[in-house]
């Protein structure tokens, strides 16, 4: 679905979904802090559980006008927005096909939870779309993607899974937190629903939690019949808080991912490094791929230290650099992903996966890369010492 609004990106991310102030002409939008609104008759039955209220409803206008699609929902988490999407559209005796290496919680959500209701799922050997193909049953109905992914940058192709998925009738969904909405619009190539953290690169400052979904007014709806059933709805002040972050998104993430091209040519060409993983190096082996369906190739990179180098030892000896459970900020952080985002899978999953030990995850943030460049290098030294 292509966008209609003819508005630059920093204009749509600046002023579609305001809330005007009508009364006292403020620059942002005001705060509507009630949890009870008039029963008069009006169609709209505002309530904060039904995710209407005025900050709420607007907030949804901004992100749908971001992914490209026609409407959208905010929640108190990407897991609360990934969890009421797929158990809005699955019941018991559905079938799901799930990329093999996704978000470690995302992939618990599946495995701890779908037993429990009677939901079938098969998870794929790579992210290839032909892996896809023969783990597709009578009864599927849902194909769950996520590129780049995490924690490998791989990339999956958007096009053809959406056309796999249209030959069979089933509903496609991504992941889209890693590429956000500045460097990739899913919708653009058909597919169905966009999830996303909006902690990370929508909220970009480290300080607030929340889930957004974008997609059609029909797929929306559906989903807002089961989120409600849920509460994950956000408080106005988080809804205000990531309005006033989304209008900064455009220039936070293009000056993020210049950083971490910069980076990862740096660290591919560093001795002390085993390999690196970014979609923007040309010996990423779906480079071409990722240039066709991306704006930019994101500032989320992962990289592999020399036998030696010990990961953890590594990253407490960074002094900018923050060791970090999140990522997606100002600044820049790294992780051990097989101690943090997939330590609930066991050793044998995460190595199947490509998930090493030494592996660290690398947040690239608005700083100088020379400034980072120079935290790397004296970390490795001590680290070697």
């Amino acid at each position: 679905m292509k966008n209609s609004n003819k508005l630059g990106i920093n204009t749509t991310c600046v002023h579609t979904g305001e809330v005007k102030d009508e009364q006292f002409k403020g620059a942002v939008s005001p705060i509507y802090m009630s949890t009870s609104y008039a029963f008069d008759g009006v169609d709209v039955k505002r309530y904060p559980r039904y995710l209407n209220t005025p900050n709420q409803e607007m907030l949804c206008k901004k992100i749908a006008a971001l992914e490209h699609t026609e409407d959208g929902l905010i929640f108190s988490s990407g897991m609360a927005a990934i969890s009421a999407a797929m158990l809005a559209f699955l019941k018991t005796g559905d079938h799901v096909i799930i990329q093999q290496v996704i978000y470690g919680g995302t992939y618990n959500f599946i495995v701890k939870e779908f037993d429990k209701y009677g939901i079938e799922y098969s998870f794929t050997e790579s992210d290839q779309t032909e892996d896809f193909i023969p783990l597709i049953k009578q009864n599927t109905k849902i194909i769950y993607i996520e590129t780049p992914s995490n924690p490998l940058l791989g990339i999956t192709n958007l096009e053809t899974i959406a056309t796999l998925a249209k030959q069979h009738d089933l509903l496609t969904m991504i992941d889209n937190t890693f590429a956000s909405p500045i460097n990739q619009n899913p919708a653009d190539f058909g597919i169905d629903i966009i999830l996303h953290s909006a902690t990370k690169y929508m909220g970009g400052h480290s300080d607030i939690s929340a889930g957004a979904i974008a997609g059609s007014k029909e797929h929306i709806s559906q989903i807002w019949e089961t989120a409600i059933n849920f509460g994950g709805n956000l408080s106005d002040q988080t809804v205000w808080l990531l309005e006033r972050s989304l209008k900064t998104l455009n220039l936070r993430v293009k000056e993020q991912t210049k950083n971490a091209m910069e980076m990862a040519n740096y660290l591919e060409n560093n001795p002390k490094i085993d390999a690196v993983y970014y979609p923007g190096l040309e010996s990423h082996p779906q480079h071409v791929l990722a240039k066709k369906q991306m704006k930019g190739f994101g500032a989320m990179l992962s990289f592999e230290l020399k036998k030696g180098i010990d990961a953890m030892e590594f990253q407490n000896n960074l002094q900018l650099i923050k060791p970090s459970m999140s990522l997606a900020g100002l600044e820049s952080t790294t992780v051990s992903p097989a101690q943090t985002t997939h330590a609930l899978l066991s050793e044998e999953e995460r190595l199947e996966r490509g998930i090493k030990e030494g592996l660290i995850r690398f947040s690239v943030g608005i700083e100088e890369p020379k400034d980072l460049i120079a935290d790397i290098e004296q970390a490795i030294k001590k680290s070697l010492k």
